[in-house]
């Protein structure tokens, strides 16, 4: 079709010029598994954009082969994705950022992938095209999306192993992997992808461990079962169900209250270095920020402790609540504020070790974890 080989060659040509899309076998991967085959008649950008291929085909050919998520499922398929009503809950991933994971996976004829997170099939179509179908391994947590990717799949002639389970446990059936590739966001690394994995090979995943900002990891297995690496650069994935965010767990008015002369933007719109430095200090702390008309209300929480601050304009001092015996709000300024102390160090700094036991975040090498033992709060 003229009309598709024109819309890929731009996206490819776009890919390329914007630094995403450097590797040659990427390219041909993209070229050789269309993404239009994985993505439904009716689609759904982030932005609540519906286009119905039915009515406006060559809108939707645009939508595809623009570098944007398309929406495909809602409410863990609950609701009906045609609506767009609903809370997203999985995508066919822009381009853009499924090419920057397969460019860090670095992958080669013969490798065996572990891909956890089967979606559409899109990228396990990809995968089978750079290493060969059957070195490929599925795992999606969702019987109804895993049986969708089978039959998008189908359609293109490609037959990777697709599983339904949950990812978090990788397919011990399929051991040793050279390489595992993560479609979801994960708040901490399952040590069972280190385990699966073949010393020298390589773990790629959307690591994104509660605060704002969601990173590109890859982790390189060592012979002795640890896992190190590095984070490359933002990521924005839908979480692994089992790792989304807790529910807020508090109601308006309730708490103990005090004041800041913190602005809580400061912490809420803090860069991704130190995101990453107040996850490490407040690891399985949920943190996300509300604007509600003219103020904005930083929270943190966990299931049984939560903070809130909360911004209004012309304030000298600004509101926090606090529950549960511990101060979230003072450990996030602490740790903010260690960041700072530190030079404000950006997130190509800072890495990753994973073993057995634990994980830990680091700056700069392995041998400076960034660990609990900030300063006394009170700001």
């Amino acid at each position: 079709m003229e009309d598709v080989t024109q819309r890929l060659d731009g996206l490819v040509g776009r890919l390329s010029a914007a630094g995403w899309l450097t590797q040659e076998r990427v390219r041909e991967a993209l070229r050789d598994v269309p993404r239009h085959a994985f993505v439904p008649a009716v689609a759904w950008t982030g932005e609540g954009e519906r286009v119905d291929r039915a009515t406006a085909s060559e809108r939707w050919l645009d939508l595809v082969y623009q570098d944007d998520a398309i929406i495909t499922q809602l409410d863990d398929g609950q609701t009906d994705v045609t609506t767009g009503d609903g809370r997203f809950t999985s995508s066919c991933s822009a381009p853009s950022t499924v090419v920057s994971l397969l460019e860090l996976l670095d992958a080669e004829v013969g490798h065996r992938v572990l891909d956890v997170g089967t979606g559409t099939g899109w990228t396990a179509g990809l995968l089978s095209r750079i290493v060969g179908a059957e070195n490929v391994t599925s795992v999606e947590v969702d019987p109804q999306v895993s049986a969708q990717a089978a039959e998008n799949l189908k359609a293109v002639g490609l037959s990777p192993r697709l599983v339904v389970g949950d990812g978090a446990e990788g397919w011990k059936d399929g051991l040793p992997f050279d390489r595992v590739h993560a479609t979801c966001g994960v708040s901490r690394v399952p040590y069972e992808w280190v385990r699966q994995t073949r010393p020298g090979g390589v773990i790629v995943a959307p690591y994104a461990p509660g605060f704002a900002s969601g990173h590109e990891l890859r982790l390189v297995v060592t012979p002795d079962g640890t896992a190190v690496g590095t984070f490359a650069g933002y990521a924005s994935y839908m979480m692994m169900r089992s790792h989304r965010q807790l529910p807020w767990p508090a109601r308006d008015g309730e708490g103990t209250e005090h004041t800041t002369q913190i602005d809580p933007r400061t912490i809420g719109y803090a860069p991704a270095g130190a995101d990453l430095a107040m996850g490490a200090f407040l690891p399985g702390v949920n943190a996300r920020g509300l604007h509600e008309g003219d103020t904005y209300v930083m929270r943190l929480w966990t299931a049984d402790v939560w903070a809130s601050a909360t911004y209004r304009q012309a304030s000298s001092r600004y509101e926090v609540r606090t529950s549960g015996g511990r101060n979230l709000w003072d450990e996030a300024v602490d740790a903010y504020f260690w960041w700072v102390g530190e030079g404000s160090p950006g997130r190509e700094r800072y890495g990753l070790t994973v073993t057995p036991e634990a994980e830990f975040v680091w700056l700069d090498s392995a041998g400076k974890p960034v660990s609990s033992g900030a300063g006394a709060g009170g700001f």
